[in-house]
């Protein structure tokens, strides 16, 4: 590695050095993530094998699956370099290893959201236009809402590292963070980085500003539908049908902005940061299978089947 005036020329090697200001405590903190890790794996297999079942080939069981496993994927993506550096001090990676973490995290929260925005426009159709909702979302559409999301996600964000690999000189390979992340690593850069951080707020806003706005105009659509309903009770059936829906849209936007806009914007101490980001990314995927299979009762029969069949057979 070449250093030029206190700098670094095309670094091969990056330091993650988790938790800055926490790291006497952050070997302790690693259990808390590897907990919630474990919850987001298990609740999250479930929801993916729930939807294997033919009965279940409806749009709602879907899009709980997908969302499932990018929620897996996120796990398998920052858990165990996190957990590496906290626990075994582990903290060198690879500066492309670096870059394809970053990809992957970045891409699968963009999956994520665009999924979401599929689950509002399912739940809108489905209370607004009930009669036409199976001709409406039929097996293909869906097939193809995914791809789309899938690949509006890929193609948005892998600009990203691309434009990071064009910088060549940096001041600094320690990056205060325990994942690798897009502003976190063009930080480090001692060129120009307007453009990197220019793409940074497009992408940004492209897949979760639309997707927010798009959702909001779903959720106006569902509202007027559910008040137009004459019957109490039909009102409330309605309603009740998007309230997991609205729980994981506001935990996934509110923290996604905080996150996006304290690191570009704010004055909020590194370890708070870093502490919300990771919350961010890891506790959701903990949370959204618990909050699905409370409010869904046929989720909630299928988990209970799958534990009590278990039971038997080892009895």
């Amino acid at each position: 590695m070449a250093s030029v005036n206190m700098s670094y020329l095309d670094p091969t090697t990056l330091m993650l050095i988790g938790i800055p200001g926490l790291q006497n405590v952050q070997f302790w903190i690693g259990f808390s993530f590897f907990a919630i890790c474990l919850v987001a794996l298990l609740g999250n297999t479930i929801l993916l094998i729930i939807p294997t079942e033919h009965s279940l080939h409806q749009p709602m069981y879907v899009f709980l699956a997908v969302p499932a496993a990018t929620d897996l994927g996120l796990c398998v993506a920052i858990a165990p370099k996190m957990l590496a550096i906290f626990w075994f001090g582990s903290c060198s990676t690879a500066f492309d290893a670096c870059l394809a973490q970053l990809f992957f995290i970045h891409a699968l929260q963009g999956m994520e959201s665009g999924i979401l925005l599929a689950m509002a426009f399912d739940r809108s159709v489905a209370i607004c236009d009930p009669l036409r909702h199976a001709s409406i979302l039929t097996p293909s559409i869906l097939v193809t809402m995914v791809l789309v999301v899938a690949i509006r996600a890929m193609v948005l964000v892998g600009i990203l590292p691309i434009l990071i690999k064009r910088l060549h000189l940096f001041h600094s390979v320690v990056i205060a963070h325990s994942y690798c992340e897009h502003m976190a690593m063009v930080k480090l850069a001692a060129e120009d980085i307007r453009v990197n951080k220019t793409c940074g707020l497009l992408v940004g806003f492209t897949i979760l500003g639309f997707d927010m706005i798009f959702i909001f105009i779903s959720y106006i659509l569902i509202f007027q539908a559910v008040f137009h309903l004459h019957q109490k009770e039909a009102r409330l059936k309605a309603f009740n049908t998007c309230t997991a829906h609205i729980f994981v849209f506001l935990e996934f936007y509110i923290l996604a902005f905080f996150s996006f806009f304290s690191h570009r914007f704010g004055h909020v101490a590194p370890s708070t940061h870093i502490l919300l980001s990771t919350i961010y990314l890891l506790v959701p995927p903990a949370l959204n299978p618990i909050v699905y299979g409370v409010k869904n009762k046929v989720i909630r029969q299928r988990v209970a089947q799958i534990f009590l069949l278990n039971r038997h057979s080892q009895q």
